[in-house]
């Protein structure tokens, strides 16, 4: 088969016309005293799509983790119960604090934290849940809350690839003490970098915007009372933000899009798993990935290398945190067999129904190869 001249990439956003004239307009007129008129405008309209009550930009999603984290009052002898696959920042966010990440296994179909794992982990120390909503599929919310209504544990939500998902006629980031999101590259709706705090606390509202702001007071002018940080988003990048979150619906049907494409032409071959989208649930289908489960004689770093000699762009799935050297390791079965043989697939805005067609044909002959 001849080979892409082009890089099939994994990711890449939709930028249109919206976008650019938004970012023109604040590079152009977005200071003095509108120096923070389009943050204004994307808190707001983040806080009325997800359905929370207030939202805080952030320069990243790991950002916006550490503020709810230190608002919630976790500290040092506490125990935040984890999902054991999703990127490396839910559990790190736990250790700036001195708390200790414990991980849960995930679910086989979802690959969100399995509620069975996290009623199996809860001790005495333990103070709160960071479920993520991994790959864009929502976690079991109302069976979590059920278990931390049961135990006086804290929720916080990382919703961070989760953007137009929903759960029970809910979206993701409306049903824990807190939530955040990101926009890096990325992800579904972009600003370069960046993130989002929310909550339906206002008191933790409160306590996030201060300590976001160098703990500065609002009464007196350079005047800062505790120590804080600086977790901004500029105006400029919530220009492209806003844009972004009123085309939600339009690029989430890409993403979708994308993904059935791939279904339709590999969920007939025996031995490939692809994402699911279970009962009550609307995926974003961020990243479409394949799960090699059975033996193709062939591992997962060879079949992504295979893939890379066609100009095919992949990675693997999420490794088990736990098995990083900077944590205590613990074995989750799932999550250590999903890791080991999952694979992230091309989904970037700009890729054709061609370009999906000649991955999956890619990913036949591999599959075929003696």
């Amino acid at each position: 088969m001849e080979k892409s001249v082009k890089l099939i990439r994994t990711a890449g956003p939709s930028i249109t016309k919206k976008e650019i004239e938004y970012v023109n307009d604040a590079v152009s007129n977005g200071w003095n005293e509108n120096w923070n008129n389009y943050i204004l405008k994307f808190e707001k309209k983040m806080s009325e799509y997800i359905g929370v009550k207030h939202s805080m930009t952030t320069s990243s999603c790991s950002g916006a983790m550490h503020l709810a984290t230190l608002g919630l009052g976790l500290k040092k002898g506490d125990e935040v119960i984890v999902p054991e696959i999703t990127w490396v920042a839910t559990a790190s966010v736990v250790t700036y604090v001195g708390a200790k990440p414990v991980f849960a296994d995930v679910d086989y179909d979802s690959w969100c934290i399995d509620p069975e794992s996290i009623k199996s982990l809860i001790t005495e120390k333990t103070k709160a849940i960071y479920p993520v909503h991994s790959y864009g599929h929502p976690s079991d919310m109302n069976t979590i809350m059920e278990i931390a209504e049961e135990n006086n544990l804290l929720v916080m939500e990382d919703a961070a690839p989760s953007l137009g998902s929903i759960y029970c006629n809910r979206r993701p980031g409306s049903f824990g003490n807190a939530s955040t999101f990101s926009f890096q590259g990325a992800k579904l709706a972009v600003t370069g970098e960046g993130g989002m705090f929310l909550t339906n606390d206002s008191e933790l509202y409160q306590k996030v915007s201060k300590l976001g702001d160098h703990g500065r007071s609002e009464t007196k002018i350079l005047w800062n009372e505790e120590i804080g940080y600086k977790y901004r988003m500029s105006n400029i990048q919530a220009a492209l933000g806003l844009a972004q979150l009123e085309r939600i619906e339009e690029l989430v049907d890409k993403k979708r899009q994308i993904f059935y494409w791939y279904k339709k032409a590999l969920e007939n071959i025996d031995g490939i798993k692809l994402n699911s989208e279970k009962d009550g649930c609307r995926t974003n289908f961020i990243v479409p990935s394949i799960i090699l489960v059975k033996d193709f004689k062939i591992t997962r770093d060879q079949f992504i290398q295979k893939l890379k000699d066609y100009n095919i762009d992949s990675r693997p799935i999420f490794y088990p945190i736990s098995h990083m050297p900077m944590f205590e390791t613990q074995h989750n079965p799932n999550a250590e067999f999903l890791s080991k043989n999952g694979i992230n697939l091309p989904a970037g805005h700009n890729l054709t129904k061609e370009d999906i067609s000649y991955v999956c044909d890619v990913i036949k002959i591999i599959l075929n190869e003696k």
